[in-house]
């Protein structure tokens, strides 16, 4: 069925996955899209890979910034006006990066915790290769820059799909791009089982 994978959720796998759901509950109010399990798996450095929570104005940004500091994020880069809109990146004490963005550089609007988009941005290696992979399981590409950015369709879709080049991928979100061991990331889908070329795991969702 072409154009029908979509990603029902992501698992960030955790050394504390009590604090973790504290803290992702206290910080974003993440829904289902969302899920945690425990891991020991050894990990250091960029992990290859960020989420980015898309709003709808800045002072969205702002608060989702704010009580995600509270609940003991770290920030990376803080929010502020860029080319394409308004945002800032935060750690998670998971060790998670998390991008806060909206395209909107002013406020239109009362002001609302609700997320428009969460979208899961991977950094790749081999652009052609990944993109070539992904399309092969039934994804459609919207959007394509080149060796740097790929974008999928994914209307029906609760995560929506990114492809960054790694190097890139880790300057947007402020830190090295140096990083080794797991990933700590599962991919929940109707698409799995399957492990792509930079070796983000994907899984049928239980």
């Amino acid at each position: 069925m072409k154009g029908m994978t979509s990603i029902d959720c992501i698992t960030l796998e955790v050394t504390d996955p009590v604090a973790a759901e504290q803290f992702y509950s206290d910080a974003f109010g993440l829904g289902k899209e969302v899920r945690l399990r425990a891991a020991e798996a050894p990990t250091s450095g960029f992990r290859g890979f960020t989420l980015s929570l898309v709003v709808s104005q800045p002072s969205i940004v702002d608060a989702l910034v704010g009580t995600a500091l509270d609940a003991g994020a770290t920030t990376l880069k803080p929010a502020k006006k860029s080319l394409w809109g308004y945002g800032g990146v935060v750690q998670a004490p998971d060790g998670t990066i998390w991008q806060i963005a909206s395209s909107s550089k002013k406020d239109s609007g009362p002001d609302s915790r609700q997320i428009d988009e969460i979208v899961l941005l991977l950094g790749v290696s081999d652009m052609a290769a990944s993109k070539r992979f992904y399309v092969d399981r039934g994804l459609t590409v919207a959007k394509s820059f080149g060796s740097k950015y790929v974008e999928f369709d994914s209307s029906s879709s609760p995560v929506k799909l990114s492809l960054y080049g790694h190097r890139g991928l880790a300057k947007v979100a402020g830190v090295s791009p140096e990083g080794a061991g797991s990933h700590r990331l599962a991919i929940g889908s109707d698409a799995g089982p399957f492990t792509d070329p930079d070796g983000f795991a994907w899984e049928p969702v239980a």
